[in-house]
């Protein structure tokens, strides 16, 4: 009697469960708003993070689109497409994951691994160069991991040798550091990141291209990236055109590749053009969901979410084989002095590039000013000979800088100020220093040696 009614019990455990799965395939949602950007539905319980799937009409066909899920009030969950909101009408089927598993796939699940050098993708992975599909383990993606103990990243102690005269010489880069480039539009920041990518000694480069004109993508990627550069690279693009959830999920993802590699013991060249779009990708988002602005219309948020994104590079393997060096470039367009972008990145990196209008106009390239640029791990990698030559000539930059209106006037009498007259005499010597040809690779010890040869001229 008791098998009896065990193999009952068993049954009806079995039969409850069948059933709680299936009422849960069953169920779904309804759209009750659309407010810019944001989706608000009901019905739908799902946790933060996770995707779900709205009805939508294209081309006179009820379809569905991607969504993904940022919040909830009360009963009221908020919801952002991937794609655009066209189509949406309202009292539109919201459902869950569950009955999409080819969809799980497509925007939970993301390709990892070696097969991806070489690679143009999307924010999700997908190839956008026409190679086919890229055949490497999928995993899920993950990137609001714990914090890194800072007690067990290793200390700066390498130099990278980046190919760049100037920044070899003046602003010395460690290998693992996170720098900055700031920028205004037109001025080279394109050519400066290709110079680095094409000449910094890196196993693996990843490079994230937010927000940037189409046009422009394949412009990089031909032009200025090159074909052998290439090989070696993993570029994930999301350009203008596409919705800011798609650009902040690239950035997102672009760093997770590069911990997926460094954790592999490569050393790891990550470029994200820009994180100011980035960061108005995440602005456009707030705003759409009622976030308070604090400033420029940037919410508060901000100001942990940028901390957190460049803090998952650098040297994060604790037994000190692999590493990820880092550039931003952060765009100054009208007023620098009060940008919450710019004081974020400032405090949080490790160094920045700050590139001259003036410099550009004059034909000066790279645009590169020395005397506003800083390396704060500059100290702890280069022996005190290169560090006294390098704080002379950044003084002989910023004396003559300070005084070109009584040099230019022909006032200057020499004799009165040593230091200025050693920065006239080298001037045009040093001028060339700082310039270089975008094919031309200046290697750390040549820019040590062309640095000393350059000061025995005064």
């Amino acid at each position: 009697m008791n098998d009896v009614l065990n193999k009952w019990f068993n049954e009806i455990d079995k039969f409850e469960k069948n059933i709680s799965i299936f009422s849960h395939e069953l169920s779904f949602g309804r759209v009750i708003s659309v407010n810019n950007l944001i989706i608000e539905a009901t019905g739908v319980y799902l946790p933060i993070g996770n995707f779900c799937w709205v009805e939508c009409i294209s081309n006179n066909k009820l379809t569905t689109i991607a969504c993904k899920i940022l919040g909830f009030k009360k009963k009221i969950v908020f919801l952002i497409p991937i794609q655009k909101l066209d189509g949406i009408f309202p009292g539109a089927k919201v459902f869950s994951q569950c009955n999409f598993d080819k969809q799980i796939n497509t925007y939970l699940k993301f390709p990892f691994g070696f097969e991806l050098l070489g690679r143009v993708l999307d924010g999700f992975g997908n190839p956008l160069d026409n190679l086919g599909n890229i055949k490497s383990k999928k995993m899920l993606f993950d990137f609001f991991k714990s914090s890194i103990n800072p007690l067990k990243r290793t200390l700066i102690t390498e130099v990278l040798d980046t190919g760049v005269r100037a920044i070899n010489s003046l602003l010395t880069v460690g290998r693992g550091q996170r720098m900055g480039i700031f920028s205004q539009a037109g001025i080279g920041k394109s050519m400066l990141l290709g110079m680095i990518s094409r000449h910094t000694n890196a196993d693996v480069i990843i490079i994230s291209l937010v927000g940037e004109r189409g046009r422009e993508v394949r412009e990089f990627i031909n032009n200025i990236l090159g074909v052998e550069s290439l090989k070696k690279s993993v570029v994930i693009v999301s350009p203008a055109d596409v919705s800011p959830m798609f650009k902040i999920q690239s950035v997102q993802y672009a760093t997770s590749v590069a911990e997926y590699f460094c954790k592999h013991n490569k050393h790891v060249l990550l470029i994200v053009d820009s994180l100011t779009r980035y960061a108005m990708a995440y602005r456009e988002i707030s705003n759409s969901m009622h976030e308070v602005p604090v400033l420029k219309g940037y919410p508060a948020s901000i100001f942990s979410d940028i901390p957190y994104l460049i803090e998952r590079t650098g040297n994060i393997n604790s037994e000190g084989f692999g590493s990820i060096t880092s550039f931003y470039t952060i765009l100054t367009e009208g007023d620098e002095y009060n940008d919450p972008i710019l004081d974020i990145a400032k405090s949080v990196l490790d160094g920045h590039i700050m590139l001259s209008n003036v410099l550009s106009k004059s034909g000066h390239y790279p645009s590169i000013d020395i005397e506003k640029s800083i390396s704060r791990s500059m100290h702890s990698i280069i022996d005190y000979n290169h560090q006294k030559q390098s704080i002379y000539i950044k003084k002989l930059i910023s004396c003559y800088y300070h005084h070109s209106d009584v040099v230019n006037l022909g006032i200057y009498s020499s004799g009165n100020n040593k230091l200025l007259d050693d920065s006239i005499k080298i001037w045009p010597f040093l001028e060339k220093f700082l310039q270089q040809k975008f094919l031309e690779r200046c290697t750390y010890n040549q820019s040590i040696l062309e640095l000393t040869e350059l000061l025995k001229r005064i």
